[in-house]
């Protein structure tokens, strides 16, 4: 992500991990900006997933799609801190494979 110094990481997390996801990202300064740290924001999603074979956790019925609410959080970062950020999430996050985007940002203040 070639000159750019921010990005937007979008993590997908059930609701019961917002305070231990906050207390990761507070950790690794994501969401620092200006004088406020822990600056996030979330909103309630459905997200749907069918499980296969070998699947860990094994959560719903074989050859059906589960639907369940989540969380969609955003998060301001700085570049050359996204590989500890995505690392601290791992280590916190439930599902067997994180859904995290990072969205390189032109600017974050206009």
């Amino acid at each position: 992500m070639e000159n750019f110094l921010y990005c937007k990481i979008e993590i997908f997390i059930p609701d019961t991990h917002l305070s231990v996801l906050q207390n990761t990202l507070r950790g690794v300064d994501a969401g620092h900006i200006g004088n406020y740290d822990s600056c996030l924001s979330y909103s309630q999603v459905t997200g749907c997933w069918r499980p296969l074979e070998g699947s860990s956790p094994y959560i719903g019925k074989e050859n059906a799609v589960t639907a369940r609410p989540e969380l969609k959080v955003e998060v301001t970062c700085l570049v050359d801190k996204v590989d500890v950020t995505i690392n601290a999430i791992k280590k916190i996050h439930p599902y067997e494979v994180p859904v995290i985007n990072v969205i390189p940002l032109y600017r974050t203040s206009f």
